[in-house]
């Protein structure tokens, strides 16, 4: 099966007084229909990893990659038009705040429906019934209410739904999700997890799940990329990473905390310079 999206040799550098900083370097990996999890600390390159698939990247940021193509479209050779077809409706992408991502002057209910609209090619009706349905989806609450509530009426957890039901409901067919749950509570954020679930399984979806939480990664996805300074250091199984052999991985793991933990404190990651290169 041809894979929905390939990468090979992407990077992603900016310019500074000294010269250009390497950001992302290097990164190659394929995604089919799946769930593929990429966790590293702040800073390791995941997120502009993700956005670069949508070239969403500040204006100063160099990219380049041998490979960067989805679905048979070639992102790095695509004109503006072609990419604005593919954002929102084939492509989603869930930002980590949603308070820097909601229009704060236009009702959370409408802006769903819009998603809906522009990239489902539906009427106006039935826009604002997928954004209901989507809601009560998200586990919301009187999704009728929160429809016609201002961003700024909402608490944090609750835009996070709001921005994942606006960027499930044109049914992508890749997702790229940036700590998603971050703004979750333990209960709802397994339950946008089973809805990420599902459409993975029933829409044949491909997931790219961006995130700090290893466990969380580990049981959720498939596949798991471990970055260390812009590049990936380790490609593992997700239900075998436990058994990660790279140092980095093993002093993640190592630094979380489990119930049964009888040590003091928890061990403090050092890092050997030679990870950066290899």
């Amino acid at each position: 099966m041809t894979p929905l999206l390939e990468i090979e040799d992407l990077r992603v550098s900016f310019p500074t007084p000294t010269g250009p900083f390497d950001a992302v370097r290097g990164v190659s990996f394929s995604l089919g229909r799946e769930r593929l999890g990429i966790v590293g600390e702040s800073g390791s390159g995941k997120s502009l990893t993700g956005r670069s698939i949508l070239r969403l990247l500040p204006a100063n940021a160099a990219l380049s990659a041998r490979r960067l193509t989805f679905d048979g479209t070639d992102l790095l050779s695509a004109p503006t038009r072609t990419l604005r077809a593919l954002r929102g409706s084939r492509i989603g992408l869930v930002l980590q705040d949603p308070k820097y991502s909601l229009n704060p002057v236009m009702r959370v209910g409408e802006q769903i429906a819009e998603a809906a609209r522009i990239h489902g090619g539906v009427s106006a009706a039935e826009a604002r019934r997928r954004a209901l349905a989507m809601l009560e989806a998200v586990r919301i609450r009187d999704p009728e209410r929160v429809f016609g509530l201002y961003p700024h009426e909402v608490s944090g957890g609750m835009g996070q739904r709001i921005m994942i039901a606006m960027m499930l409901v044109p049914e992508p067919d890749l997702l790229i999700a940036d700590e998603p749950t971050s703004a979750l509570d333990v209960t709802v954020q397994m339950q946008v997890l089973a809805i990420l679930d599902d459409l993975v399984a029933r829409r044949g979806m491909g997931l790219i799940f961006i995130s700090h939480d290893l466990d969380l990664v580990s049981s959720f996805c498939d596949r798991v990329l471990v970055m260390y300074a812009g590049r990936v250091v380790e490609e593992r199984n997700a239900r075998d990473l436990a058994g990660a052999t790279h140092p980095y991985t093993r002093g993640l793991l190592q630094s979380l905390p489990r119930i049964d933990d009888e040590r003091a404190e928890l061990p403090t990651l050092s890092r050997d310079p030679a990870w950066r290169d290899g």
